[in-house]
């Protein structure tokens, strides 16, 4: 089963995207800022993370830069899933590692067609 970290300082997001990505047979971590993200991939990495940007402590791009110089940092699939929609950050957030781009609100087609993208799910994978 493949696994997703779920990086966002909203618990009802996490759910949310939890109860999605679970539809779609990840095996799901989450964490609530970008060091207890971190503190997570030093343990092992995901196959993918879903990662909000602007979070305290540590925001989702530092997080991103980070985890991208771990030992194996450059294998997961980051889709960044965020309110920030100007291009500045979009460019941003792909320059700097990201493999995709969400805008929040999201549902469920827009979740499997971004990870279907990157490779991460079958093209037109069916929901549970």
């Amino acid at each position: 089963m493949k696994t997703c970290l779920v990086v966002d300082d909203s618990s009802v997001v996490r759910k949310i995207a939890r109860r999605i990505l679970e539809g779609l047979e990840f095996e799901v971590t989450e964490a609530e800022d970008g060091s207890k993200a971190l503190e997570i991939c030093k343990r092992g990495l995901p196959d993918a993370v879903l990662l909000d940007w602007n979070m305290p402590v540590m925001d989702g791009f530092e997080f991103m830069g980070h985890m991208r110089r771990l030992p194996g940092g450059d294998q997961p699939k980051v889709v960044f899933c965020t309110t920030e929609n100007n291009v500045a950050h979009i460019a941003q957030a792909l320059s700097g590692g990201a493999n995709e781009y969400i805008m929040k609100p999201f549902d469920k087609d827009i979740i499997a067609d971004k990870f279907a993208e990157v490779g991460l799910i079958p093209v037109g994978q069916a929901f549970a």
